[in-house]
């Protein structure tokens, strides 16, 4: 079910230095979609950032993938889609970024 979808990945690493100029000219590049994804809480995290970074920008919105509550053992596969971060979350958010942003027009 491949779709005709163009993204760019960007891997941040750290919340400190966060390079602003980049991350605009990349959201400005996708129409200002953004979605973030990490493997930890949505506080205090580079989505957080990312979004404190961006906001006030013009037509440009963040949608934030993350652990949203206490995590527990498990299969790193099994935890990634119980915490809605796997790959079939990520193309989920895809879709829909494409679809609001394809309905904005």
């Amino acid at each position: 079910d491949a779709l005709p979808i163009c993204i760019r990945v960007m891997d941040l690493f750290t919340v400190k230095p966060l390079d602003k100029e980049t991350i605009l000219e990349n959201a400005r590049a996708t129409r200002g979609r953004i979605i973030t994804v990490e493997d930890h809480y949505y506080e205090g995290g580079i989505g957080e950032a990312v979004a404190s970074a961006v906001v006030g920008e013009p037509d440009i919105t963040v949608t934030r993938l993350a652990v949203s509550h206490v995590p527990r053992s498990g299969k790193p596969a099994e935890l990634l889609k119980m915490f809605g971060i796997d790959k079939d979350s990520i193309v989920v958010a895809v879709k829909a970024a494409v679809t609001q942003a394809t309905n904005s027009k």
